[in-house]
């Protein structure tokens, strides 16, 4: 059984996608928001899971707030660390401490449009194809070795909101099922890159057409 902490910082829309898919082998230990006002929060603990706020304006600076999150969960002893809508950026000590068991979702094909508004970055520069990438997560904001990334395309009539919709039921697909493989012992870190023993179930990419 693999133990799983997820860290929140609104509704949670990822975590709640993984928690749904009752992911075989894996174990939620807790959920942790930077903020206790996350409606994340709530849900989780209504369907009996346990959860933690660590309001981050309660602590001098970005170091002392990271060792104190960090020391919460190394007790709880995870296997994975699932980043699912946590809008701070670690420090890389927090990073280097949980390094090769910890994941991120990020809503574009990365390594194109790190950080804010890529989906109206990506209308803007006139892309005909968007999507989300599932990486492990290193002391570079929004890289490190790709796990899974779906596709989707950009409509003309496109705006932020409507592109950001379509690769959010994407990312419902694949974290949960890059989760399920981590669970399963089929990613390993070679290189900087991320291999599996056998083909990614993971993989939702969709074809645009023409």
């Amino acid at each position: 059984m693999k133990k799983l902490v997820i860290l929140i910082s609104g509704r949670g829309s990822n975590m709640q996608a993984i928690v749904e898919a009752r992911i075989p082998g894996v174990e939620i230990a807790a959920v942790i928001s930077n903020r206790p006002d996350a409606a994340g929060l709530a849900w989780a603990a209504e369907r009996g899971i346990a959860t933690l706020a660590l309001d981050h304006k309660a602590y001098a600076s970005r170091d002392e707030f990271d060792a104190v999150l960090a020391e919460k969960i190394e007790g709880m002893q995870p296997d994975l660390i699932v980043l699912a809508g946590y809008m701070r950026i670690l420090t890389p000590a927090f990073v280097s401490r949980f390094e090769g068991r910890m994941l991120n979702i990020h809503p574009s094909l990365l390594p194109s449009y790190p950080g804010l508004h890529t989906h109206q970055r990506a209308i803007d520069d006139g892309l005909k194809i968007a999507g989300c990438t599932v990486h492990f997560v290193t002391a570079q904001l929004d890289h490190g070795p790709i796990v899974a990334q779906a596709a989707v395309p950009v409509l003309d009539d496109d705006t932020a909101d409507m592109l950001a919709a379509r690769v959010l039921k994407q990312e419902h697909q694949i974290y949960p099922a890059a989760v399920r493989d981590f669970a399963a012992g089929l990613l390993t870190l070679v290189d900087g890159k991320v291999k599996r023993s056998q083909p990614l179930a993971a993989d939702a990419c969709l074809r645009v057409p023409g």
